[in-house]
C-alpha cells in the first residue's frame, strides 16, 4: 500500500492521527522508531533550523522539496508536508505539487496567506481572496498524479477577519474538494466546537498545537473525543532542541569538557547502532569487487 493510501485509510478511522513535527531524515528515522504512524513536515522548522530564522516565508520550494526527498529516502511512514502558500498562484501550486508528490509527500497543506506568508501564530498576516484560495485548491487537487494524494487547505482568517468569515472561507474550501480542514490558530473551546459542529460530518479535520500559541493546548485523547481526525505539534521538536542545546554549551563553556554531560547524550557506539552503521557498512562490503 503507498503512503498515500494508507494515509488516507488512517484518518477516515475514529482514532485521531498524532504527527509529530519534523525537520529533516534524522528527525524523521527517530519519529519513526518512537512508533508514530505519520510525520509533519513543518515549513516552520525548516526555516528555524536550515536557516536560523523565523517562519516569514523565506524557504524555498525547491529547499522544502529537497527535505522530503531526503525524509522519504529514510522512511516509509506518511509524511505530511507543510507547502506554506504553494508558493504562488494556482500555477505555481500545481508545479508545488508535482515537485513535492514526486519526492515523496502523501499529503500536502496549502494555506490562504498572501505573500509574503508568516506562522499562523504571528500576528500581521494577509489573505489571498477566497475565490483565488478555492481557485488554487481545485489547482492542486488536479495536478496530484496520484489520487490518494491528500490535499489540505488551510484557513488563516480567524486572525485576519473574523472567526465568522474564517468558517465561511473553510465552507468554500471544502466545497473546492479539499480532502481535509485546517482552520489555524483556534482562540477558544467555543470556536473549536463550533467548527467541528459545522464540518465534523463533512471532511476530517486537523488541528495546530503549538507551544505558547493562540490555541490552547490539550492532548490527542481530548482532541478526538472533540471530533478532530489528526493533530500536529510541527514545532515542538525543534523547541526541545533549542531547550537542551542551551543546557549542552553552557555546560561546554563551564566545564571545557563534554565529560559532565554525558548521561544526557548517545555515545559514539550508542549513535552508530541508532543510525544503522554497521548494517550499511555490511551491505557496501555485498557489492565490493563487483559483487552483488
Amino acid at each position: 500500500m503507498s503512503p498515500q493510501k494508507e494515509l488516507r485509510e488512517r484518518i477516515n478511522k475514529n482514532e485521531i492521527l498524532l504527527a509529530p513535527g519534523v525537520f529533516d531524515a534524522f528527525g524523521a528515522m527517530m519519529g519513526e522508531r518512537a512508533g508514530f504512524e505519520a510525520l509533519y513536515l513543518s515549513g516552520a522548522s525548516i526555516s528555524y533550523t536550515k536557516l536560523g530564522k523565523p517562519d516569514i516565508g523565506l524557504v524555498t520550494a525547491d529547499e522544502l522539496a529537497a527535505v522530503v526527498g531526503t525524509i522519504r529516502e529514510r522512511t516509509s511512514l506518511p509524511i505530511i508536508v507543510d507547502a506554506d502558500t504553494g508558493f504562488g498562484n494556482a500555477l505555481n501550486v500545481q508545479r508545488t505539487v508535482r515537485l513535492l508528490e514526486r519526492n515523496g509527500a502523501s499529503a500536502i497543506q496549502i494555506e490562504d496567506q498572501s505573500l509574503p506568508k508568516r506562522c499562523g501564530h504571528l500576528d500581521g498576516k494577509t489573505l489571498v481572496s477566497a475565490d483565488e484560495m478555492n481557485g488554487k485548491i481545485k489547482a492542486a487537487l488536479d495536478a496530484r498524479a496520484d489520487e490518494n494524494t491528500i490535499i489540505i487547505a488551510r484557513t488563516d482568517a480567524v486572525a485576519v477577519e473574523g472567526y465568522d468569515s474564517a468558517l465561511e472561507r473553510a465552507a468554500g474550501y471544502v466545497e473546492a474538494g479539499a480532502d481535509v480542514l485546517f482552520i489555524e490558530a483556534f482562540q477558544d473551546e467555543s470556536q473549536i466546537k463550533t467548527a467541528i459542529d459545522r464540518f465534523g460530518d463533512i471532511v476530517p479535520q486537523l488541528v495546530n498545537m503549538v507551544e505558547g500559541g493562540k490555541t490552547p493546548l490539550k492532548p490527542a485523547i481530548e482532541l478526538e473525543k472533540l471530533g478532530f481526525s489528526i493533530v500536529i505539534f510541527p514545532g515542538a521538536l525543534v523547541r526541545v532542541l533549542a531547550h537542551a542545546a542551551d543546557q549542552y554549551f553552557a555546560s561546554l563553556r563551564e566545564h571545557g569538557s563534554t565529560i559532565q554531560y554525558l548521561d544526557n547524550m548517545f555515545d559514539f557506539d550508542e549513535l552508530n547502532d541508532l543510525l544503522g552503521t554497521e548494517k550499511m557498512l555490511e551491505m557496501g562490503e555485498k557489492y565490493k569487487d563487483g559483487g552483488g
